[in-house]
């Protein structure tokens, strides 16, 4: 059954679509704009949190080849608005993480446009040293990389747990104008309880490699897992 102009959604077709085609692509295309809405709902919700706890230290983590000291009040700038990664890489792992060296893959190329509003970095709890010698191999440019083998603040802001294990979580931060540092936001889906056929996906928004694959016929792949080498 052909559809009215009052039933249609847009008025664009491609090469030889059938209408059974064009009648699920319409259902689809509405909840897409369905979830569209919702997006922009939650990422409201974001935004009117009301201010979180005030940062217990301001801790001091390393960088670069000299190992200097710079502490989480100097990692702003001159933003107001900090973005701190936990990449998976204790002193105690042979290799870092493969799914967060993924998202800082993508992160990297990034962190230039993202700068234009908020200061970010990624984390380990290796010493500097390791971490960069990840990035090195990578081939990261942008991100600012920081060590916090000397401090709390992996396990204070959950990227470690109590038995030393490595969490994979994105906590923003926010300094107001007296100076103050709070919690804004972190990616507790992590926490959340477990949803069957559903998987933690707390930072799938900053992950294009799930955003890409959503995108396929054959979806995700139920044993797809980013690797650290393709070779």
């Amino acid at each position: 059954m052909s559809q009215t102009p009052s039933q249609m959604i847009h008025l664009v077709r491609f090469p030889n679509e059938s209408p059974e085609y064009r009648a699920s692509r319409n259902k689809l295309l509405e909840a897409e704009m369905a979830l569209r809405r919702q997006t922009e709902d939650v990422a409201a919700m974001r935004r009117a949190l009301p201010a979180g706890g005030r940062i217990p230290q301001d801790y001091v983590f390393t960088e670069g080849e000299d190992e200097k000291p710079v502490r989480l009040s100097e990692l702003f700038g001159d933003k107001s608005v900090l973005f701190l990664y936990s990449y998976m890489y204790g002193p105690a792992m042979k290799q870092p993480c493969p799914s967060c060296t993924s998202i800082l893959d993508g992160l990297d190329g990034q962190a230039p446009h993202i700068a234009q509003l908020v200061a970010i970095a990624a984390v380990a709890r290796s010493p500097i040293g390791r971490f960069r010698a990840v990035a090195e191999e990578r081939g990261w440019r942008h991100l600012r990389l920081l060590s916090s083998a000397g401090n709390s603040y992996q396990p204070d802001y959950h990227g470690e747990n109590a038995k030393g294990g490595q969490l994979p979580i994105l906590n923003v931060f926010k300094r107001g104008p007296d100076g103050n540092i709070h919690h804004a936001y972190a990616t507790e889906l992590l926490f959340a309880p477990d949803e069957p056929g559903q998987n933690a996906r707390h930072v799938d928004s900053i992950w294009p490699l799930w955003g890409a694959l959503d995108f396929s016929p054959d979806g995700r792949g139920a044993d797809t897992h980013p690797k650290l080498s393709y070779a």
